[in-house]
């Protein structure tokens, strides 16, 4: 289901709770304080799609994610997640977190940094016993093809490694929601272009529901489902198609927008100077 534009939902329908969907947001408003991030917010993500998040440095795309995971509280409306109220430690969420490459001094090897991942949404005594915690672990591990050097230092491993590993321990407790906050924006375009057909896979594999902050959409077009742009407090989601238009983007800014496609098929989107120093190309 579409969202509407923030400002001015067409045709004024709400959004009933639906059965299949992991996320369903209703008039939905997000402020830090008496500062409005963005309002009105309506839309809904079906199970098991993978929806890309756009926009701008500080259009609220993080804060969308926060609200998921129960770390701020709605300033309006009705979030519902998993067909539940959001809450911290919510273990049918897989969360990778925005953050630069792990300090190369770091010894920790890359198993037991997935290890932690198991009970990482409790506090106290591991349930389940160690030998349970390895084997999940494991299978993380091997789902995103880190078997040959899970073992190393975190710390010596190149940064596609490290995000692998990273997405392990986000898969390590078996979670249906798989969160993720620009996870390819300290990769070159080779390791952009793998973790991004990795996320597909394993999404499939797990029947996961994927929700991804990106910049470039260009590598994430031939794999994503839906498209949620935020830009100057307005929200707008659909298929890349209906929203990655110049129509449509000038729309939700209220300022020009041109959407270019070059012979490559690669989408540019030019118009304003925060899309020209952090393109969509």
């Amino acid at each position: 289901m579409a969202a509407q534009t923030a400002q001015e939902p067409r045709g004024g329908s709400f959004i009933e709770p639906l059965t299949g969907s992991a996320i369903v947001a209703q008039d939905l408003a997000a402020s830090y304080g008496s500062h409005p991030v963005w309002s009105r917010a309506r839309f809904a993500i079906p199970s098991g799609s993978f929806t890309a998040i756009l926009g701008p440095n500080g259009a609220g795309k993080s804060t969308l994610i926060r609200m998921i995971l129960g770390q701020l509280a709605p300033a309006a409306g009705r979030l519902e997640v998993l067909g539940q109220q959001p809450r911290r430690g919510n273990p049918n969420i897989g969360y990778v977190p925005q953050g630069s490459a792990f300090d190369p001094e770091l010894s920790i090897r890359g198993r037991d940094f997935v290890d932690l991942g198991v009970d990482g949404h409790r506090w106290g005594v591991r349930l389940g016993g160690r030998h349970k915690a390895a084997a999940l672990a494991s299978g993380a591990i091997d789902a995103v093809g880190a078997s040959g050097y899970a073992d190393r230092a975190l710390g010596s491993l190149s940064g596609g490694e490290q995000q692998r590993l990273m997405l392990a321990q986000a898969l390590v407790g078996q979670p249906r929601l798989l969160l993720m906050d620009e996870p390819l924006s300290h990769l070159d375009v080779r390791n952009q272009g793998a973790i991004v057909q990795l996320i597909t896979h394993v999404a499939r594999e797990r029947n996961l529901t994927v929700l991804l902050i990106a910049h470039d959409v260009n590598l994430l077009l031939p794999h994503i489902d839906l498209v949620l742009y935020m830009a100057h407090g307005r929200l707008a989601m659909g298929k890349p198609a209906e929203i990655i238009t110049s129509e449509r983007l000038t729309e939700i800014y209220s300022s020009p927008v041109e959407v270019l496609t070059d012979s490559r098929g690669r989408v540019f989107v030019v118009g304003l100077e925060e899309e020209v120093s952090h393109p969509h190309a």
